[in-house]
């Protein structure tokens, strides 16, 4: 048999957060040789399990610090589990936080090669599509501009325009329609949509239950770390539709 494109065993995240404030490096490395520091433990994810096949679509639900972007950073390889593993099989283009790797002082073109290849592209690969990536991005007029005066909208779009013209097998998103205007929300869903025919496979976080169900063929709801529901898409968007109005 195949083996599944996503598969999460057991997996828990541990943060320990900082009881107090410290207000500079040497208070930090003071308190921490003699033993001042305190920290309160915060599990955000508690004993999650669950597997994606190949060509599934799973929406992953949930209300803010479910623990949501904590699973999909785990899954991308971002975090390492503080106990269990997770296994991703086949080549994963992550979406997360669009545009965080550029650099504020370079142009718009100068971080299309720059964040391509923190995404593992070659300067050959990027250079074939160089034009498509400003075309998709409309920033034509602005792509030699540093990007520090480029607005938030405009340099997610260029992030979600670099990391969509790869062909992945694994595709995660992190709330990455939403950006920009109405027009571009419309095209980045149309383009994500175009790669569902190649058979991709997808984890996909949203508050939006109807883009879930247009997007995505499973879901599971997280609410504290833990997995309340998980299973066909209708269904578990009607028991998440029911928790959203007892709030």
């Amino acid at each position: 048999m195949a083996k599944p494109a996503i598969e999460v065993k057991n997996v828990s995240i541990l943060f320990n957060l900082n009881k107090e404030k410290v207000d500079n490096l040497k208070e930090y490395v003071v308190k921490l040789v003699t033993r001042k520091l305190m920290f309160n433990e915060f599990w955000a994810l508690k004993d999650i399990s669950f597997t994606v096949e190949k060509g599934e679509r799973v929406g992953v639900l949930g209300f803010n610090g479910a623990g949501k972007s904590t699973l999909l950073k785990t899954i991308a390889g971002v975090l390492k589990p503080t106990k269990g593993s997770v296994s991703v099989h086949g080549v994963i283009a992550p979406l997360l936080e669009l545009g965080a790797g550029f650099d504020m002082n370079y142009s718009g073109k100068e971080n299309i090669y720059l964040y391509g290849a923190t995404m593992g592209y070659s300067r050959k690969y990027i250079e074939e599509r160089y034009n498509e990536i400003v075309e998709f991005s409309e920033l034509k007029e602005f792509i030699d501009v540093p990007v520090k005066n480029y607005s938030s909208g405009m340099r997610a779009r260029l992030g979600f325009a670099i990391a969509t013209a790869v062909d992945p097998e694994v595709l995660i998103l992190d709330e990455v329609l939403s950006v920009g205007d109405a027009k571009f929300r419309n095209k980045s869903e149309a383009k994500v949509r175009s790669m569902f025919d190649k058979g991709v496979t997808v984890l996909f976080v949203s508050h939006s239950t109807a883009q879930v169900r247009r997007l995505c063929n499973k879901a599971i709801i997280l609410d504290h770390g833990q997995i309340i529901a998980q299973g066909e898409v209708n269904e578990v968007c009607d028991k998440y539709d029911e928790l959203v109005n007892k709030k």
